[in-house]
């Protein structure tokens, strides 16, 4: 089970990002009195008693961007509602309720989302008493609080608690699936006219998908359910992606979005290059998207035989492809031509491979074995005239692998140590082709429900990256501009 979300939402300057920072006990978002500071999603790992979550703080809605930006933050907003797991939809008390409370509230009601309902700044009994009349906007569970008051943190972290989903209780003890796998989707990506919807078609075994040399023919993401082996999938094909400088008109744009929100949806990103053509800065934009939603990825080098006519071996593309998207250096590589069935099952048989390793689950005394044994190896080396200890680790979510380390402090772990561990997580645990994510964190907390000490550090996970170093193709690999 994916590590869940609790996506903090709202208008403008109900205090959303001084919250998030509230709970962490972190100076993790930027708190200013300007509308619209916050603009990107801004993730932090919190743990509450025995339960972890990621907590989201996301930009305003209905927010106007200076910056002409408004789409984009739109854009991460929407993002960030879909993979949520409970939303709080953050109000002000002292300003009451207003038009744009009522917009947010009309958005939300549709998701079919749990929502928790922070009324924000109640600095006194008087702005608590008058809480009530936000029921007017949402009739869902309530909590008062105030961040510049201290006013009932805990009773909003134990209220985050209650609605939260329940723990994965379907694996073993070494990471083997008990019930049944869930049915896979695939999100078969990349940019426009490199056979996508032929390999739709030959999945479906039918002109499910309209097939056309006419480049841009998918305009939406469309569902396709198919059987192979007895297993059930689904491929979501998507439209093709191009700069957005280049796009045309809002029917391209709203093409772009669906295809971004294919890749959140997806289990695994089947991530489609034309053999015959160059990697392309779409291609890197792209892969960059897959990356920051830690999805499992695979290459797929789709027309290989144009591929073969031209003398391009699998060695020189390999190579090709980890130089051009080394934070993906780890995933696997397919070369398909979409037309003949056996490269095909092949190539789905590979990504229920990939899929079953984002769900497996390590145990705890196999991770710190792990760890003691990487330590011995190689200790962390002194930063600052401080010493780093690394006491445990522990798995606390699948899809991706997310791993927490705890240690004394990790301001003093060395991110080249860090990559080191990364590396040994990966030679010997079962993630070999799939993102996870690695926090750091302090052993001991302070304050109520365990939470840790206020020093800030770099918060952000990180994804192993590729070993390799960088290779000169020459001239017949130059970047597609």
């Amino acid at each position: 089970m994916s590590l869940p979300q609790v996506v903090i939402v709202g208008r403008p300057n109900v205090g959303k990002s001084s919250l998030m920072n509230w709970l962490a006990r972190k100076r993790i978002s930027i708190v200013d009195p300007t509308a619209g500071v916050t603009r990107d999603r801004v993730t932090y790992l919190m743990q509450a008693g025995e339960r972890y979550f990621e907590l989201v703080d996301t930009g305003g809605i209905g927010i106007v961007d200076s910056d002409d930006l408004s789409a984009d933050i739109e854009r991460q907003i929407q993002a960030g509602l879909e993979q949520a797991d409970l939303i709080l939809f953050v109000v002000d008390a002292q300003a009451g309720v207003v038009p744009l409370d009522h917009e947010v509230a009309r958005r939300l009601r549709p998701l079919g989302k749990r929502v928790l309902l922070v009324v924000n700044k109640a600095d006194s009994e008087k702005y608590e008493g008058m809480a009530p009349e936000f029921f007017a906007l949402m009739d869902v569970p309530m909590v008062a609080t105030s961040v510049t008051a201290e006013r009932n943190r805990d009773r909003l972290l134990m209220k985050i608690l209650d609605l939260l989903p329940p723990p994965a209780e379907d694996e073993d003890i070494e990471g083997e699936k008990i019930s049944a796998d869930p049915e896979l989707k695939l999100a078969i990506v990349g940019r426009r006219n490199v056979g996508k919807s032929t390999f739709i078609n030959a999945l479906a075994q039918t002109e499910r998908m309209i097939v056309s040399e006419v480049a841009g023919t998918t305009r939406d993401s469309v569902d396709i359910r198919f059987d192979l082996d007895d297993k059930r999938f689904v491929a979501i094909d998507t439209p093709g992606v191009r700069k957005k400088k280049s796009l045309a008109n809002d029917i391209e744009f709203y093409s772009l979005t669906r295809s971004l929100r294919s890749v959140r949806r997806a289990d695994v990103v089947l991530m489609f290059l034309d053999a015959s053509q160059t990697i392309s800065m779409v291609d890197k934009q792209l892969v960059g998207e897959i990356a920051e939603e830690y999805k499992p990825c695979i290459f797929v080098v789709n027309k290989w035989d144009l591929g073969q006519e031209a003398e391009m071996t699998t060695e020189k593309w390999t190579q090709y492809i980890q130089h051009c998207f080394g934070t993906l250096g780890f995933a696997p590589i397919a070369f398909i031509t979409a037309k003949e069935p056996m490269s095909v099952k092949r190539l789905i048989n590979l990504a229920q491979s990939i899929a079953k390793q984002a769900r497996m689950r390590v145990s705890t005394s196999r991770l710190n074995q792990l760890v003691r044994q990487a330590v011995v190896r190689n200790h962390p080396p002194m930063r600052a005239n401080r010493e780093a200890r690394i006491y445990y680790a522990t798995q606390v979510a699948t899809e991706p692998p997310t791993i927490v380390v705890k240690c004394n402090d990790p301001k003093v772990v060395d991110k080249s140590w860090r990559r080191y561990l990364l590396g040994v997580f990966r030679d010997q645990l079962p993630f070999a082709e799939v993102p996870i994510k690695v926090y750091y964190r302090s052993r001991n907390g302070s304050g109520p429900a365990g939470e840790e000490p206020t020093d800030e550090f770099e918060d952000s996970p990180e994804v192993i990256l590729s070993g390799d170093e960088p290779v000169d193709f020459g001239a017949d690999f130059d970047d597609e501009e």
